[in-house]
């Protein structure tokens, strides 16, 4: 009976080898949930700059409707307003028809996406052209395809095999046979 007792209090915690098998289990569960995890985010990042280039489009469309002398806005920062929060009077320079994290998307990333918008090859006033551009801010890691429109509004994309992070902005590349047009 004694001999009982003393195993009995032997075996209070679990064995290293009981251990071992468990973080070996924790880890093969990780190794199998990263990736997904890593997918489904790269995903969610290019269904936002689907919609971040949908509203661009509408934005130019009704930038050009508002001031029929300039045309279309050939920046970002002319579409939304000066200051995050900021917006008394829109204006041609500041139209607020976009929030303040899409207008400084260039430089500062929007849901892994850097944008860009260019007037095309024409410097004419008003503005008869525009190119939207969306392109990755870190390829594989924040999205792995490329987006475009022009004033047309239709929205293509690029696989982007080269995978690079420069939003498109020629009208003519966005056009061509590298582009498809996104169902």
């Amino acid at each position: 009976m004694e001999k009982r007792e003393n195993e009995m209090r032997k075996q209070k915690g679990f064995s290293l080898i009981e251990l071992l098998i468990v973080v070996a289990i924790i880890l093969i569960i990780a190794a199998i949930a990263i990736p997904n995890l890593l997918r489904a985010r790269i995903a969610a990042n290019e269904s936002s700059a689907v919609s971040s280039v949908r509203t661009l489009n509408t934005a130019e469309v009704t930038y050009q409707t508002a001031y029929p002398t300039v045309g279309y806005s050939i920046t970002l920062g002319a579409l939304g307003p000066a200051a995050a929060g900021a917006c008394a009077t829109p204006s041609q320079t500041n139209a607020c028809l976009i929030d303040f994290a899409l207008a400084s998307a260039g430089a500062t990333a929007k849901s892994g996406y850097l944008f860009a918008i260019n007037n095309g090859a024409t410097a004419t006033t008003p503005v008869t052209t525009y190119v939207i551009g969306a392109a990755p801010q870190t390829f594989n890691q924040t999205g792995v395809r490329r987006f475009c429109a022009i004033e047309d509004a239709v929205l293509r994309f690029d696989a982007n095999a080269a995978g690079s992070t420069t939003p498109e902005n020629s009208s003519a590349t966005c056009t061509g046979a590298t582009y498809l047009v996104l169902q």
